[in-house]
C-alpha cells in the first residue's frame, strides 16, 4: 500500500502497526545513471519486500513517499547533487516515524539506498526506539545480500537494478565513457584510514566499477533477495517484544 496514493479512511482500515519508510539520496552516479538512483532503487526494494511479506501474511503494510534528499556532501563536486546536514537528515527521519507512529503504525522499517545515510539511520533509530514512542530499524538493501558483483557507486550493482526498474533511466550511450573514466575503488587508503573525505579525489567521473558489467537479469536477483530479506526483517520486526 503506497500511502501517498491511499485515502485516510484506507488508512485508519489497515490493522497493521508495520510501516516501511523508504530513503535515498539525490547525487551523482555517473554519466548514464540519474541523481535520482538511490531513493528510486530504495523505493523499488520497499515495493517488492512489502508485496513478498503481504504473499506470506496477508497483511497490508503503508509504504511512505522516499525521502530523497540525504547525507551526500561527499558527492557536491558534481552538478546536480543535494545534501542536507546529519542533524537535518536525523530529525527529518524522526519527525517523519513520529507522524507514522500518531496513527498507530510504531514498529517502522527504514529502507535505505544510499550509503551515506547508514551512519545516521544507525543513530536515529536507536534514539526513536528508547526515547519515541515508536521503533524503528534501518534495512539498506545492499548490506542485507551478497551480490555477485563489487557493489562500488554508480557499479555494476546499482546499474544492474535499475536497469531491471527503469531501463529507461540507464543513458545506454555514455556506459563506455562511466567505465573508462571509473576509479577500480572506494577512496583512498592508508592504515585503514580514508584520506579522501569527497568522491571526486579519487574519481574522475564520480564512478567506482565497470558499470558495463550490469545486466537487468542480475538487477532482477538483486531485487528479488533485497525483497525477500526486506519481508524476513518485517516478519522480525512485527514478532518482536519491545
Amino acid at each position: 500500500m503506497q500511502l501517498s496514493e491511499a485515502t485516510w479512511p484506507e488508512i485508519q482500515e489497515c490493522e497493521s502497526d508495520l510501516a516501511v519508510l523508504p530513503t535515498g539520496s539525490t547525487e551523482q552516479h555517473g554519466p548514464h545513471a540519474p541523481l535520482g538512483t538511490d531513493a528510486k532503487t530504495a523505493a523499488a526494494v520497499a515495493e517488492t519486500g512489502v508485496e513478498a511479506y503481504r504473499k506470506r501474511t496477508g497483511a497490508d503494510v503503508p509504504i511512505a513517499p522516499a525521502i530523497p534528499v540525504g547525507v551526500a556532501a561527499e558527492h557536491r563536486a558534481f552538478d546536480g547533487t543535494l545534501w542536507v546536514s546529519p542533524d537535518t537528515f536525523r530529525a527529518y527521519v524522526r519527525e517523519t516515524v513520529a507522524s507514522l507512529a500518531h496513527h498507530g503504525f510504531d514498529r517502522v522499517v527504514i529502507v535505505n539506498g544510499h550509503g551515506g545515510n547508514t551512519d545516521a539511520l544507525r543513530e536515529i533509530t536507536g534514539t526513536i526506539s528508547r526515547e519515541d514512542a515508536a521503533y524503528a530499524v534501518a534495512f539498506t538493501w545492499f548490506d542485507s545480500i551478497d551480490t555477485e558483483e563489487e557493489m562500488g557507486h554508480a557499479g555494476p550493482v546499482e546499474t544492474s537494478l535499475l536497469s531491471h526498474i527503469d531501463d529507461d533511466a540507464i543513458r545506454e550511450e555514455k556506459l563506455d565513457t562511466a567505465r573508462e573514466e571509473a576509479s577500480e575503488g572506494w577512496g583512498e587508503w592508508v592504515a585503514g584510514v580514508n584520506l579522501a573525505h569527497d568522491s571526486d579525489e579519487f574519481t574522475d567521473n564520480g564512478v567506482v566499477g565497470d558499470p558495463t558489467a550490469a545486466t537487468a537479469d542480475l538487477g532482477e536477483r538483486l531485487l528479488a533477495r533485497s525483497g525477500e530479506r526486506l519481508a524476513d526483517l518485517l516478519a522480525a520486526v512485527d514478532s518482536r517484544d519491545r
